[in-house]
């Protein structure tokens, strides 16, 4: 019955193509609006994966902000953008949103080459009311008088960076309107004293409905109800101080409107005209349901905020093909590092905001007084961890290898200028697929092993990756383990992880004409590589390398020495990473003679497409190398 009617049901969504069309519309159609652009998103994460559970929590915010305001001549800045996708569909983007995160398709994120609509390029959280900051000073010295609205999440006023925004705009005094969208949730739970504040100006929205109720109850005492109702009124002035909602924010220099219902469109519409005539900073606090309109996003909106393709019955994930007894690096990571900590009581473990995403999620049930979950503030996390580390303990920083780029000076300053014992769990290492440029590990090869100190290792396959964990526990030292994001290869585990020699690589297949150095992910399509090279005639010598830093000097030298030919491949920036490390190898060792031809990711941003698709692209897969190979063979013949 529920889907005749949708079916019969006339489209408002046919007729929307950009915000123009939204304010030719009457308030009571964009409910439904809203209800069509809900059932898009759906379907489309359903079949493409994305951020299902932000985006369907502000969709009543975006059309209303669209709605008021004159976009693109106003500027809306989006911070992170995975709660964008309405925004996309109604900026000129609806025909194309089915290719959403696809090759060649539309960028899960806001993209300034995609749309005047998308004003600034986003992806990593908290820089959106500086780079709004930017644009109102623009504004100014152009002199001119369009709008400035931001969309942040609740999550992201953890970050460092967010509040050194709201500093410098308070203090500017410019026309800004911040958008606070308070879900609760970031990815995982909130944490930190902004997460508890903006809970207790919740609280405090409870009580000003029950005072409002109180008031009218008094109004309606005869003879003595507007007396007490005046001696209410001095009482709440004299403790106006302690209880107003957004007193924070109104120390900073901005106007407080709110908490608003997030999903009460007439509401919104009417607060957002009201906030357009204010003048100077403003910040809105709107509350929404992560996951609104989809019941089992709602209920499980930490699954489903980044979601592969599921089935929209019953929610479950569409199953991929696989190795069948393969688990993904996440997985081993969680179970080694539990056991790890089962046998030393010294090693904590720190992660900024994702510790159902970096897997810490077991680590923190067994071991919840080692475990610190900081929020968005991945250079808290790391100069936290260096603290304890100055104490004998072993932090274990899990995080994304792109979002550990945003700690960069803690790491130099803090932790190896130290030599600090911190082990980095660099998950989501080399090219990620879908969620693009913004997200891409391609790296961290490149700027860890510039860097005294360190140690920086990547597995071949999931068993090796337990034996690095271990040894990075073992080191002395600042410590780096990255791996891919995805299944492994779906070799056995054994029982007992243990240490590796430092800087020691390993020969995996012996060879004669030429010589392949891979490291990390790119180690398995090296060795199948070999295989069909051995059928053309042409014998390869695979060598793991397990090290970026300190490399396996004799192990390499000799090989290259042998074959005269070498190929290195990763996944990672060609630009310093480690093709560039070999190179370099050679050079101080004044080795003449060799032929190098490096595989690995070009000096560009890389786009968003499946992992497979992008490993063929930069040809670091089997085909790419046997191409780099038999070229190679031929260099000049």
């Amino acid at each position: 019955m529920e889907k005749t009617e949708k079916k019969n049901r006339e489209s408002v969504l046919e007729k929307i193509n950009f915000p123009a069309d939204i304010r030719k519309l009457d308030p009571a159609s964009l409910n439904g609006l809203a209800e069509e652009i809900r059932e898009m998103i759906i379907d489309t994460v359903s079949k493409r994966g994305g951020h299902l559970a932000s985006s369907l929590g502000t969709v009543e915010l975006t059309l209303a902000i669209h709605y008021v305001f004159d976009t693109p001549r106003d500027k809306l800045v989006w911070d992170v953008g995975h709660q964008a996708y309405a925004h996309k569909i109604i900026t000129g983007r609806k025909d194309r949103f089915p290719t959403l995160r696809r090759k060649s398709g539309i960028s899960g994120f806001p993209k300034r080459s995609e749309s005047p609509y998308d004003v600034f390029d986003v992806g990593h959280s908290g820089t959106s009311i500086s780079a709004a900051s930017g644009i109102a000073e623009a504004r100014s010295l152009e002199g001119k008088d369009y709008k400035i609205i931001v969309v942040i999440g609740d999550g992201s006023m953890s970050a460092g960076m967010a509040f050194e925004g709201l500093n410098w705009a308070g203090d500017r005094n410019k026309d800004l309107i911040i958008i606070l969208n308070d879900n609760e949730l970031s990815i995982s739970p909130n944490v930190g004293a902004m997460s508890s504040y903006l809970n207790r100006i919740m609280t405090g929205h409870a009580v000003t409905k029950l005072k409002s109720e109180v008031k009218g109850f008094l109004k309606s005492i005869p003879a003595i109800g507007e007396q007490m109702l005046r001696f209410t009124k001095q009482v709440e002035e004299s403790l106006k101080a302690l209880v107003v909602p957004g007193a924070l924010f109104e120390d900073l220099g901005f106007t407080y409107v709110g908490p608003l219902e997030g999903h009460r469109m007439d509401n919104l519409i009417k607060n957002l005209q009201n906030v357009k005539e204010l003048q100077g900073p403003v910040l809105v606090h709107v509350i929404t349901q992560k996951g609104k309109g989809y019941h089992f996003s709602e209920n499980d909106p930490l699954r489903f905020h980044g979601i592969a393709p599921f089935h929209i019955e019953t929610g479950e994930i569409v199953s991929r093909n696989r190795p069948s007894s393969a688990l993904t690096y996440t997985r081993v990571f969680s179970r080694t590092i539990v056991n790890l900590a089962r046998a030393n009581a010294r090693i904590v473990a720190v992660t900024a905001a994702m510790c159902e995403g970096t897997g810490l999620d077991e680590f923190s049930r067994e071991f919840s007084e080692r475990f610190y979950d900081v929020g968005i503030a991945e250079q808290h996390a790391v100069t936290f961890a260096a603290g304890l580390a100055t104490e004998n303990f072993i932090p274990v920083v899990a995080i994304y290898s792109t979002f550990l780029q945003r700690a960069y000076d803690q790491i130099i300053h803090d932790v190896c200028l130290q030599n600090l014992h911190v082990v980095f769990a660099l998950d989501r290492g080399g090219l990620v697929g879908e969620d693009g440029p913004t997200h891409h590990g391609i790296f961290d090869y490149s700027f860890l092993r510039a860097l005294p100190n360190i140690i920086v290792m990547a597995p071949k396959d999931e068993n090796e990756f337990q034996h690095m964990l271990k040894t990075a526990i073992l080191c002395d030292g600042p410590v780096s383990v990255r791996y891919p994001r995805g299944y492994g290869v779906g070799v056995s585990l054994d029982d007992i992880p243990s240490p590796l020699e430092i800087g020691k690589g390993e020969v995996l297949a012996e060879g004669t004409d030429l010589t392949i150095i891979a490291i990390g992910s790119t180690v398995s399509p090296a060795l199948s590589a070999a295989l069909k090279l051995r059928e053309e005639g042409i014998s390869a010598c695979v060598i793991n390398a397990r090290f970026v830093k300190p490399l396996d000097e004799k192990l390499l030298c000799d090989a290259a020495a042998s074959t005269r030919r070498v190929i290195t491949v990763e996944e990672n920036t060609l630009m310093g990473g480690f093709g560039s490390a070999v190179l370099e190898l050679f050079e101080g060792k004044k080795m003449q003679g060799i032929t190098v031809k490096r595989l690995g990711i070009r000096d560009e941003f890389p786009e968003h497409a499946s992992q497979r698709e992008l490993r063929s692209m930069y040809g670091i897969d089997t085909e790419g190398i046997i191409s780099a190979a038999i070229a190679i063979m031929n260099h000049g013949r």
